[in-house]
């Protein structure tokens, strides 16, 4: 029979879980709010609003042949701005439908409208990027968090704290430090111990399936860093391959951003999702055993964690594989169009940008499978 933990110690790790949290959320903020003064960049300057179509003035749009259904051509359209300074304003503008930027706009459509203002500070509409989908988001997140919720109960809620978590931790921890000029995958390595550590405590609290999970999982993503490092040195490849370096070289690079540590980087943070489900599945279920019996020798402990993780590893495998594949489909349907032989597509930077993320995650899985079976054959060992 399974006794439960007691209530003053699952107090202490819910505390001492919600702590860690808490002071590494405001760390957080006050790195991202205390940076020194940046340039208002273009994109800072921009004015954007959320704005509701009251009327079509004029359409000229039609299907074409080619379009599959998607119409070209003009709109006029008189607009209603609901959000920003100019909020009531009601405009006239033209939407110009093309085969790629495709606003078609009905009366009642809530779009997203770039504004500026004339001499005599008045509004006017300088282009309508796109629809406003920040509902339809939010929608869909709350349908995530209420089946998690629903399902999870009390797992759930802690499980999607620590999604927030790591979210919060990525986008005010890692991004601004890494805009500083912090060594790129140094950093990375840091976050994912924190984010991981702070996840499967909230998780599952402390105890020592936490601990093979998390040092099973830090030691998988790593393996994956190092293996990425390591073809990425004898291709070579960094972060000056990826379709967004001259972007960053141009906009970021005067404030001592190192480039070429972002591919490493990347994949650190890619590989984390399915190596840490990895390393908790295989600790759980030892876990488990142990406490059915407590007598289970190392050996057969061991057994039994590296019989679930080669169930495991072979999906999650295949499940990084086709999410990297899945990320590049454009890229291989344009091989098949341009006929280019297959000694042109595996030395193109996109393909072999993809086969060294896919093949990177999968050996950290690979890895992490008897590394987290060893851990729990030996920190999970029979009571004397």
């Amino acid at each position: 029979m399974k006794l439960e933990r007691p209530a003053p110690r699952r107090a202490l790790e819910i505390g001492l879980s919600l702590g860690l949290v808490l002071i590494l959320v405001l760390w957080a903020a006050v790195l991202f709010w205390t940076e020194e003064d940046r340039e208002a960049t273009a994109a800072r300057k921009r004015m954007f609003a959320v704005a509701e179509v009251t009327d079509i003035l004029e359409d000229t749009a039609e299907v074409q042949d080619w379009t599959e259904g998607r119409r070209i051509g003009q709109q006029e359209l008189e607009i209603e701005v609901l959000t920003g300074p100019w909020k009531g304003a009601v405009l006239e503008t033209p939407n110009y439908l093309t085969i790629y930027t495709n606003v078609d706009a009905r009366v009642g459509t809530r779009i997203i409208v770039r504004l500026d203002a004339d001499e005599q500070g008045q509004p006017y509409v300088l282009s309508i990027p796109n629809y406003n989908r920040v509902p339809m988001l939010l929608g869909l997140m709350a349908v995530f968090a209420g089946l998690l919720v629903l399902i999870g109960r009390r797992k759930g809620v802690m499980a999607l704290i620590g999604l927030v978590y790591t979210l919060a931790c990525l986008w005010f921890i890692l991004v601004p430090m890494i805009l500083r000029g912090a060594d790129p995958v140094l950093v990375t390595v840091v976050i994912v111990a924190l984010t991981t550590a702070a996840s499967l405590l909230l998780l599952t609290g402390l105890s020592r399936k936490t601990l093979c999970a998390t040092l099973g999982c830090v030691g998988g993503v790593a393996a994956a860093g190092l293996f990425a490092a390591a073809a990425g040195t004898v291709s070579p490849i960094n972060g000056f391959n990826l379709p967004e370096a001259e972007e960053l070289v141009l906009r970021a690079a005067d404030q001592g951003l190192q480039i070429s540590g972002l591919f490493v980087s990347g994949i650190l943070v890619a590989s984390l999702g399915a190596v840490v489900d990895v390393a908790m599945s295989i600790a759980s279920a030892c876990w488990e055993l142990r406490q059915v019996d407590p007598k289970l020798p190392r050996t057969a402990l061991f057994r039994s964690g590296m019989n679930i993780g080669r169930d495991a590893m072979g999906t999650m495998a295949n499940t990084l594989i086709l999410a990297f594949a899945g990320s590049s489909l454009n890229t291989l349907l344009l091989c098949q169009v341009y006929d280019y032989p297959l000694i042109q597509i595996f030395n193109a930077d996109a393909i072999a940008v993809e086969m060294i993320r896919g093949v990177a995650g999968s050996i950290g899985i690979l890895l992490t499978v008897p590394l987290v079976a060893l851990l729990s054959a030996r920190l999970m060992s029979p009571r004397k």
